[in-house]
């Protein structure tokens, strides 16, 4: 038997999970410092290593646009890292096709570190002392990315049921 053909909201999940994660950065939230991750970013990451076929290549420029119109980052900064990190990870995915989690995590902590640190660079005056709360960020996302690929890969079997 044929598989039965993908529901618009099937084909659209990945991207509405990441622009809703994207979305929660306008929760006001008060904090002395910025620990709310940038979870597009972690939706992103999650989805592409669950699942390598559910965003096409450029996705992240779109998805990259939608999160800067809401992060507050320069107009073009998650485009360009987000579509850097995606890059990056086919390469990765090319050189090593079979991952279990332990690696698919630390991919992604190499993905969120550079998205972090490269958006720091791009926004802020390099005087700037952000690097303590940069790095509360840094721990709070890289912790809170296995509970979002596990999200991803629930809802990417949800999409293969259907």
């Amino acid at each position: 038997m044929d598989p039965e053909p993908e529901t618009r909201w099937t084909r659209w999940r990945p991207a509405i999970t990441i622009m809703a994660g994207s979305l929660l950065t306008i929760v006001p939230v008060i904090a002395q410092v910025p620990v709310l991750p940038p979870l597009g970013l972690l939706l992103l990451l999650a989805w592409r290593l669950s699942d390598a076929e559910a965003l096409p290549i450029w996705a992240p420029l779109g998805l990259g646009l939608f999160d800067d119109l809401f992060s507050g980052q320069p107009f073009g900064c998650a485009m360009l890292l987000w579509t850097l990190t995606f890059l990056m990870l086919d390469v990765i995915d090319s050189k090593l096709p079979f991952r279990d989690f332990w690696q698919d995590w630390l991919v992604a902590t190499g993905g969120i570190a550079f998205c972090l640190l490269a958006g720091r660079w791009l926004a802020l005056p390099l005087g700037t002392h952000v690097d303590t709360a940069l790095l509360f960020q840094f721990l709070t996302s890289v912790l809170l990315f296995p509970l979002c690929l596990r999200m991803a890969a629930r809802w990417t079997g949800e999409r293969e049921e259907q």
